[in-house]
């Protein structure tokens, strides 16, 4: 006659079970999720020669030299290995700026990853992304030129005196932000281009955007919608 086993004994049978079956469940929900964010294929373009020194939507200023792409939803500081799926070509590269604005494509490569995967001549070409981790110095902390809070409120994300800067930058927010709008502002004789996201009533919601805006990579500055910086 077999021996029955104690109700203990079965309780920690039930009780192993349950914890590998949920530890199951989620290695696959990982696996799956990794898959879609670690490989997805793309149309890219590339830029140069026409945007060389201008600012790009993360702040830095455009090298055509560099190792660098825009992209319309990676945040700043994105480490992407772009594979040319025509010869199977990759290069390693980081988002520091927004775009393409030209509808069915992706991603705009600069001049220099361009030539390295051989896109230069076709213009374009489907390409292979795989994020490699991130670069986090391009997180922003948000700073205040408030006393306050009490609204409306506005986000300055960039100044510029050359006004076809601001509008690229406001195309650039305006791929996930609404309520995007350009001040002008005269300074000492100078015209100023203030990229800003608001206005917000509520201190709160004005904060939790700037704050978005940071992680993003945007340099953000919390402030009154009428003051003038």
């Amino acid at each position: 006659m077999r021996k029955k086993k104690s109700q203990p004994f079965r309780l920690l049978l039930r009780i192993t079970h349950y914890a590998l079956l949920i530890t199951l469940l989620a290695s696959c929900s990982s696996v799956q999720k990794g898959s879609l964010q670690d490989k997805t294929y793309a149309v890219a373009s590339w830029y140069g020669p026409k945007f060389h020194g201008r600012p790009t939507s993360s702040g830095e200023i455009f090298n055509m030299y560099a190792l660098t792409c825009a992209h319309k939803e990676y945040p700043f500081g994105t480490r992407l290995k772009v594979t040319n799926t025509e010869n199977n070509h990759s290069v390693e590269c980081i988002v520091n700026d927004r775009g393409p604005f030209v509808e069915d494509r992706d991603i705009d490569l600069s001049y220099a990853v361009a030539r390295e995967i051989g896109v230069i001549g076709p213009g374009i070409a489907r390409v292979l992304l795989e994020p490699q981790g991130r670069d986090n110095s391009y997180i922003h902390p948000v700073k205040f030129r408030i006393s306050g809070k009490t609204g409306p409120f506005a986000i300055q994300v960039g100044s510029f005196t050359e006004n076809i800067n601001a509008i690229r930058l406001k195309t650039g927010l305006r791929l996930k932000y609404a309520n995007v709008y350009i001040q002008e502002t005269e300074v000492k004789g100078e015209t100023y281009y203030r990229v800003r996201v608001g206005n917000y009533q509520d201190y709160n919601s004005a904060l939790s955007v700037a704050e978005q805006l940071g992680q993003e990579g945007y340099p953000t500055i919390l402030l009154k919608a009428d003051v003038k910086i």
